[in-house]
């Protein structure tokens, strides 16, 4: 399993000069935890060069008090960007995320380029489905085993 097979990929963008309350309006629409702020190269293709949450938003801008209005989510990047690779395997990702404390990485494939974003909440989702289908292969086999035997 890579990050890349699970990660998701409709995601919610923004640049380093977008308002912060720009930014929490599109989280709004979206329904998203964040925002992966992006640089566009000549071509049309986006990097990631940040994660802005809606965490973010409170402690770097609410709880200092800065204006909301005047305050770009580039003023708030401050933070070292966790990225996976598309062929990254998920236990790999899920360690780095674990020892550098993100819950989202951006997801990119060979030339660095912005494919996806994998959450926490997508990993617990990967995770508990696992741990679903190992729990059934139990009681399968506990089944099996109440079963009684031809003798032979």
């Amino acid at each position: 399993m890579s990050a890349g097979q699970f990660c998701n990929r409709d995601i919610v963008i923004a640049r380093k000069e977008d308002s912060i309350v720009h930014a929490a309006q599109r989280m709004r629409s979206h329904h998203a935890a964040c925002v992966v702020v992006v640089e566009e190269d000549g071509h049309g293709a986006v990097a990631p060069v940040g994660i802005v949450t809606d965490r973010d938003l409170v402690i770097e801008v609410l709880a200092k008090g800065l204006d909301a209005g005047q305050t770009v989510l580039g003023d708030i990047l401050s933070y070292e960007l966790v990225t996976a690779h598309e062929d990254d395997r998920l236990w790999d990702t899920l360690q780095r995320m674990r020892v550098k404390s993100v819950r989202s990485v951006a997801v990119v494939d060979r030339h660095g380029v912005l494919k996806g974003l994998l959450s926490s909440d997508d990993l617990l989702a990967i995770l508990s489905g696992e741990m679903h289908e190992l729990a059934r292969l139990v009681q399968h086999d506990q089944c099996r085993e109440l079963k009684p035997r031809a003798a032979g």
